[in-house]
C-alpha cells in the first residue's frame, strides 16, 4: 500500500490491459488492498481505495463483457433472481478472498459493486478496538449495537467480537446475515452461520427460530424493522447476548433511531424495554491517518443505571454529557476519540474536523493542544 494516498495517480492502471476474467480484476483489488470494485455497463471500471474512488484506464464495459463476468459469480437461479427483482445481494468465495455482491439496474444498464472480505479475521487487539469490547463480549445477555455509516467497518468489528468469543468461550453462536461475509470455524465455541435467502427466508423468521435453537450469542447482520428489533430485545432479555448493526452516525442517534421505529403511542413501552435490554452502543467511523492508511474512531455509550433512567424518560440529550465524563466506565465521545488521534500524531486536524459531527466543539478541544 502506498504510504501517501495523495501521490496515487488518478488512473491507477495506466498502460495495463483489461483482464479477461472477473477473478483477475478481484485479484488486482486484493493485491492493492482496495476495498471495493465498481463495474457497470457503459462505465469504466473503478475501485475504492482508502475511501476514495479511483479509476482504471480500461475500456468502457459493454453488456457482453458484463454478463460474462456475472456468470463467474452467480448461478443461473441467481441470475434469474436479478433479472426479475432488478436488485441482488449475495456473496462468493474465490480461492484467495470472499466478496460481497450487490447488483443493481441503472440508467446505463446493469452494474455491480463488489466488497472484498478478508479471509483472515482480524482480532480486537490487531484492530486497535477499545478494550471495553472484551468485557461486553463476555456478558451473558443483553443487546449490543455496532453502528456507523456504510463502509465504516461494522462487519469487521462484529467479526472480531465473534472471533474473540469463539476462541475464548464455550458458547453456541448463531449468526443471521444478508449476505454472509466473514466465515468462522468453530473453536472453543460452536458457530453456526445462516445467510438470508440461502439458509432462511428472512431475518424475522430466522430470529424467531433462533430462540428455539439453544444459542448463547445471536448475531443479526442488520436490524431493519420493528419486528426484528422487538424479537432482538426479547432475546436479549431472556438470556442471550444479541449483536446487531444500525446505519447511524452516533451512539445517541442510534438510541433515537431505535425508538423512532415505533409510533409515538408505543414509544414509552419501547423506551422501557430498550433501557432494560441495551448493553451498549459502539458507533464508529474511519479517518485517514498520517501514514496514508485509515483508522477507526468510536463513540461509545455504556448503558449504566443512570443512563437507563434517561432512556426511560426520553432525555437522550443528557447521555452524551455522561459519555464525555465517564471514561472510567469505558465511555467516550467521537470527538474525544478524534482528538486523541490528533494528539498522538496519527491524524491531522483537517482530517478529523471533516469527520466530526460537532466540529466547533472539537475545534475548541484541540485549541492549545496542537
Amino acid at each position: 500500500m502506498p504510504s501517501q494516498t495523495e501521490e496515487r495517480p488518478a488512473e491507477i492502471l495506466a498502460g495495463s490491459e483489461q483482464p479477461q476474467t472477473l477473478e483477475a480484476i478481484v485479484r488486482i483489488a486484493f493485491d492493492n488492498d482496495y476495498s471495493d470494485i465498481h463495474i457497470g455497463i457503459g462505465e469504466i471500471p473503478r475501485f475504492r481505495c482508502l475511501g476514495d474512488m479511483v479509476t482504471s484506464n480500461w475500456p468502457v464495459t459493454d453488456a457482453v463483457q458484463f454478463r460474462q463476468w456475472l456468470r463467474e459469480i452467480l448461478d443461473p437461479g441467481q441470475l434469474d433472481d436479478f433479472k426479475r427483482d432488478k436488485d441482488f445481494d449475495g456473496s462468493y468465495a474465490f480461492g484467495f478472498v470472499r466478496i460481497r455482491i450487490n447488483l443493481l439496474e441503472t440508467l446505463l444498464g446493469s452494474a455491480m459493486v463488489l466488497r472484498l472480505i478478508p479471509q483472515q479475521i482480524r482480532t480486537i487487539e490487531s484492530l486497535g478496538l477499545p478494550r471495553v469490547l472484551l468485557d461486553l463480549a463476555s456478558r451473558p445477555k443483553g443487546l449490543l449495537l455496532v453502528t456507523g455509516s456504510t463502509g465504516t467497518g461494522k462487519s469487521t468489528t462484529l467479526a472480531a467480537l465473534i472471533d474473540y468469543i469463539n476462541r475464548s468461550m464455550r458458547r453456541h453462536v448463531l449468526t443471521i446475515e444478508d449476505p454472509l461475509e466473514f466465515v468462522h470455524e468453530s473453536q472453543q465455541s460452536l458457530v453456526r452461520q445462516r445467510q438470508v435467502g440461502s439458509h432462511t427466508k428472512g431475518f424475522q423468521s430466522a430470529l424467531r427460530a433462533a430462540l428455539r435453537e439453544d444459542p448463547d450469542v445471536i448475531l443479526i447482520g442488520e436490524i431493519r424493522d420493528q419486528e426484528t428489533l422487538i424479537t432482538a430485545i426479547k432475546a436479549s432479555q431472556t438470556g442471550h447476548l444479541v449483536l446487531g448493526t444500525l446505519h447511524t452516525s452516533s451512539a445517541v442517534r442510534s438510541v433515537e433511531r431505535v425508538i423512532g421505529m415505533f409510533p409515538s403511542q408505543e414509544q414509552e413501552s419501547i423506551r422501557r424495554a430498550l433501557a432494560d435490554a441495551l448493553l451498549a452502543v459502539i458507533s464508529q467511523g474511519l479517518v485517514k491517518t498520517t501514514d496514508g492508511k485509515r483508522v477507526a474512531f468510536h463513540d461509545i455509550f455504556i448503558n449504566t443505571d443512570s443512563c437507563r433512567d434517561y432512556i426511560v424518560t426520553g432525555k437522550l440529550d443528557e447521555i452524551e454529557a455522561i459519555m464525555a465524563r465517564s471514561a472510567f466506565e469505558g465511555m467516550q465521545t467521537s470527538n474525544q476519540s478524534l482528538a486523541r488521534l490528533v494528539e498522538e500524531g496519527r491524524a491531522t486536524v483537517d482530517e478529523v474536523m471533516g469527520q466530526s459531527l460537532r466540529p466547533n466543539e472539537l475545534a475548541q478541544t484541540l485549541r492549545g493542544r496542537t
